[in-house]
């Protein structure tokens, strides 16, 4: 029987993050894929074979918070772990408030800890 490899989708207008964290969820057995945007995220189609998002909050265009609602609103409500350089509470709790299953800026440890734990929760992929 064929393992199935969860796919963590990457979400950061910056490109050096985006490959850093790619290369690091890759490390950590899992399936990665990145987008420059939350637009080229949800005209992809891996929307449905995502089975969690790490988002920046702060891009150009839809950013984080916004991309959660739009995501929601089309009947994918992912698990969504949110990562910023820029932590505010106000955004935080925004976040969390709407589903989300973490909000940091993170360091490796607390990263591999907290895909470890997440592991069980993690969405199947929906069928064709």
């Amino acid at each position: 029987m064929t393992k199935i490899i969860p796919l963590i989708s990457i979400v950061d207008d910056d490109e050096p993050v985006r490959e850093a964290t790619r290369g690091f969820i890759m490390s950590l057995g899992y399936a990665a894929e990145t987008f420059s945007s939350g637009e080229a995220f949800l005209k992809s189609d891996r929307v449905r074979d995502t089975a969690c998002l790490l988002t920046d909050v702060q891009m150009p265009g839809v950013n984080g918070l916004e991309l959660q609602r739009r995501l929601t609103e089309q009947g994918y409500p992912l698990p969504i772990i949110f990562i910023t350089a820029f932590p505010g509470a106000k955004v935080r709790a925004e976040a969390l408030a709407a589903g989300a299953l973490a909000f940091f800026w993170p360091s490796r440890s607390m990263m591999k800890s907290w895909l470890r734990a997440l592991t069980p929760r993690l969405r199947v992929a929906r069928s064709s």
